[in-house]
């Protein structure tokens, strides 16, 4: 009676009868005549219980591992990619040192002739006017040239593997030291030497012809370094000179690029 007084009081005053569902439930199914209904069972309570399967979710170093693998496998095939459009590096040209005096300055004022000379090659033409051989070379414009001996010993390595001499036209043939020269040019590194025998002409003709012996027989001395370039058998008879029979023209430089090339060539190929 208490539980039917505190529905009362919640609508109003109006008595609400206690629902019995249980009851309700059999009400209606006697008539409507289906005793057969089966009466709903409360449902089961549902836990989530942890499954039995083993997926197999990689584990971190895995992970990490097969990271590592890719950026690998990434890095190789753009190295690939790049190594294989990069153009081939050009071999480094062999550095070949012209020392002279003033018939070799011809080589400065007739680009021609320096081009035939140094194609493929790394060039350098050191030649000033009254260079001597190993003596004190004689003034000129009232400076002094270094001997070929002295730019030997400054430049050292940095000469090359191939040097050519061209220088005696200043000299005397009592000092005209090819042996003194050639040491130097061994303890530099130099392995071949392409030595240019004088012009036998002018008034110095005789000094001339004395210098190329000493050269020639310097040459049978080093066969193996020495090669002599005969630029007097070349250019005799050539109108390829000035009025002192020496110095040349632009014909005569071209002449002479044409005699060392092959002889330079050689040294650098052996």
């Amino acid at each position: 009676q208490s539980e039917t007084r505190a529905r009362s009081a919640k609508f109003g005053g109006f008595p609400t009868p206690a629902v019995d569902s249980e009851g309700l439930y059999d009400a209606f199914a006697s008539t409507s005549g289906r005793r057969s209904l089966a009466r709903p069972s409360a449902p089961e309570e549902v836990r989530c219980r942890p499954s039995s399967r083993n997926h197999d979710f990689p584990r971190l170093p895995e992970l990490r591992a097969a990271a590592a693998f890719a950026a690998a496998v990434l890095l190789a095939v753009v190295l690939g990619a790049a190594s294989a459009t990069a153009k081939p590096r050009a071999p480094a040209k062999t550095r070949v040192t012209v020392i002279g005096d003033s018939i070799t300055a011809s080589f400065s004022y007739v680009a021609s002739a320096r081009r035939y000379l140094g194609r493929g090659l790394d060039l350098r033409t050191d030649a000033i006017v009254c260079r001597r051989l190993v003596a004190e070379s004689c003034a000129f414009q009232g400076t002094t040239p270094a001997t070929a001996l002295q730019v030997v010993g400054a430049q050292g390595r940095a000469l090359g593997s191939v040097v050519v001499i061209n220088v005696g036209y200043n000299d005397w043939a009592a000092v005209y030291d090819v042996d003194r020269v050639m040491k130097a040019l061994r303890a530099a590194g130099v392995q071949h030497v392409v030595w240019v025998t004088l012009r036998e002409a002018g008034s110095n003709a005789a000094i001339y012809a004395q210098s190329n012996a000493r050269i020639r027989s310097a040459g049978k001395r080093h066969r193996k370094t020495l090669v002599i370039a005969d630029w007097n058998a070349y250019s005799r008879g050539k109108p390829w000179f000035r009025e002192d029979g020496l110095h040349l023209t632009t014909p005569g430089a071209l002449g002479l690029a044409r005699l060392l090339r092959p002889l330079v060539l050689a040294g650098v190929s052996s």
